[in-house]
């Protein structure tokens, strides 16, 4: 387990998938992800076998609150390019709905996926794509020093509208922890 203050980070464990499942349809979190449709039980099997488990180009972890030891979220590295040292970005928060929280737990998550991968797995890059519409995310990855390197124009339907997506990212010699 990678741990901070008050969270870890932890492998996802099969037993987890409802839990990651029910937060995933999760009506209001799900217009800003990617994958918009509701999934099911199969689907989220298949995402952990093919995905989590054997696919060398994502790290996924649950977001484990080390006072209580419960499952609270989920962050993780996604098209990771051993290569070019890229990886993109996923996270939330699934405890009381919060999605990304104001008490601080999402930004450690961040910050423990980030210390790993610049140091551990020696990444040069993260980035991510976000949604103009996910303030929350744009706050906490501002305050995380990202940079916002380009928006692609009215790149996401959503609500009867094209809207604007931004590309974040952050350098490994622009962590400073």
């Amino acid at each position: 387990m990678l741990k901070g203050k008050k969270i870890g980070l932890s492998a996802i464990e099969e037993e987890d998938l409802k839990t990651l499942l029910d937060w995933r349809n999760n009506e209001e979190y799900r217009q800003y992800f990617r994958e918009y449709r509701e999934l099911n039980m199969s689907q989220q099997k298949e995402w952990f076998f093919s995905k989590a488990i054997k696919d060398d180009s994502t790290l996924m972890f649950g977001i484990i609150e080390l006072e209580t030891n419960e499952l609270i979220g989920v962050c993780g590295l996604c098209y990771i390019n051993w290569i070019n040292g890229t990886a993109d970005l996923s996270l939330y928060i699934g405890k009381d709905n919060c999605y990304i929280d104001d008490s601080g737990l999402a930004e450690e998550s961040c910050k423990i996926l980030f210390k790993y991968a610049f140091n551990e797995l020696r990444l040069n890059r993260i980035w991510t794509e976000i949604y103009n519409i996910d303030k929350k995310k744009i706050a906490l990855y501002k305050k995380l020093g990202m940079n916002i390197d380009g928006t692609l124009r009215e790149s996401y339907f959503y609500n009867g509208q094209f809207i604007d997506s931004y590309i974040f990212s952050i350098l490994r010699k622009e962590f400073l922890i």
